[in-house]
């Protein structure tokens, strides 16, 4: 057992000093295939965590709290940004190059069949959730065109689902490895930050339209538990960790802390920017999917929803990467399973810097899981899903300026 540690040790301190040895190479599996810049890597990892999480944001700040939900996605960042790094440091430790061999390693075989059942099954509903998103909001961007009505194919969410995924995520799911994605997760990125300012605009042009609500702006609310697991949803991107990692050219930790520090922060401003957007226009009427706030007849919106589409079409391959190899999946795979392997594995005293925060991540983390769990089950929250919100009623004397005003400024 002391040979076993002290060849962990042997490692890890190999693999600190890497960063002066060009050559390193972590991921066996990576470097039959073609390697990739820290551009590209931040690329793909940028579009792992904006997905289709980031359509929630604005509605959990209505759960939390404005004030309180924006110091929580700055903490559920933080955490993720850590716990990242640690995951591959966990995976240094162990000599292992998958989150999957990590698990193995640290908990045997019990924990080994756990990380594959999650780390198989958040992606899957992530793929579920990516089509169904596409064929709802597409519908809807199809019928805004002249000649499409409610009975007319392309009003169909079976066949646009099928469309999209035989002409789209088909040919982009059969990439045979991961660097190849970088300019399509570069093309998803750029119609993110298109969408997100059709959102800001909508504040500026649609926000003074809609009736304020009671206690918009209390610092906290009685569901921010709830609102943690629909941030930690839109943030993860473990599952995609050890791949990206080896694709880098040089898959040292040093190189790997960049493009971590920056995918988290560049993710963390678009969350921010959406979130503080979607809920100052909406305040308490915010819907789980923001898009459901809008007007049907909002023709900016409408290329906002197609804008949202083709990213969430863009993403579904990131997440195919990760069932190829194999909030109840989320909270264990950002909080749980990565700051417990770096415990299990690690030789740093239970007083190191690292290890206190790992511990304070792991309590954390369980303590969510089983509350949110718990509250979602006794306190289930209701959202509205394709109906035309109050406000824009033609029969509401102010929804009727507000489509005028909608209308006017789109043309």
């Amino acid at each position: 057992m002391g040979d076993e540690n002290q060849e962990m040790r042997e490692n890890y301190s190999e693999v600190v000093d890497a960063d002066d040895k060009k050559s390193l190479v972590f991921n066996e599996k990576a470097t039959e295939g073609q390697k990739g810049n820290l551009s590209s890597a931040s690329c793909n990892f940028i579009n792992s965590i904006i997905g289709s999480g980031i359509i929630g944001l604005p509605y959990s700040m209505r759960q939390a709290g404005f004030p309180l939900g924006m110091l929580l996605l700055f903490l559920v960042a933080y955490i993720t940004d850590y716990s990242v790094i640690l995951l591959i440091k966990g995976g240094n430790l162990s000599g292992t190059n998958t989150y999957q061999s990590l698990m193995n390693k640290a908990f045997g075989m019990a924990g080994y069949m756990i990380l594959s059942f999650l780390q198989f099954l958040y992606p899957f509903i992530a793929m579920v959730s990516c089509n169904i998103i596409s064929g709802d909001t597409l519908t809807k961007v199809f019928q805004r065109i002249p000649g499409v009505g409610p009975e007319s194919i392309l009003a169909e969410r079976h066949f646009v689902i099928m469309l999209t995924t035989f002409l789209l995520v088909l040919p982009l799911s059969l990439c045979r490895n991961i660097v190849n994605f970088g300019k399509v997760s570069f093309t998803s990125l750029v119609l993110t930050i298109a969408m997100l300012v059709i959102v800001v605009i909508r504040v500026a042009t649609l926000g003074p339209h809609i009736p304020s609500t009671d206690n918009a702006w209390n610092f906290a609310q009685p569901n921010a538990i709830q609102a943690i697991g629909v941030m930690t949803f839109a943030f993860i991107c473990h599952h995609n960790s050890f791949l990206i990692y080896g694709s880098l050219e040089q898959p040292t930790i040093k190189n790997w802390t960049r493009v971590t520090h920056i995918s988290v922060f560049f993710g963390l401003f678009l969350n921010v920017a959406f979130a503080a957007s979607g809920y100052i226009t909406f305040t308490g009427y915010t819907q789980g999917d923001l898009f459901e706030n809008y007007c049907k007849n909002d023709n900016l919106i409408t290329a906002g929803r197609f804008l949202y589409a083709i990213t969430i079409i863009l993403t579904f391959p990131i997440e195919c990467f990760v069932t190829r190899e194999g909030v109840v999946a989320a909270i264990p795979l950002v909080f749980i399973i990565p700051t417990a392997c770096y415990l299990k594995l690690s030789e740093e005293s239970w007083c190191h810097w690292d290890s206190i925060q790992s511990f304070i991540v792991l309590i954390t983390g369980i303590l969510v899981m089983i509350v949110g769990f718990v509250m979602a089950i006794m306190f289930p929250q209701g959202c509205s899903h394709g109906k035309e919100m109050f406000y824009c009623m033609p029969s509401n004397s102010s929804m009727y300026n507000l489509t005028g005003s909608v209308n006017e400024t789109v043309s």
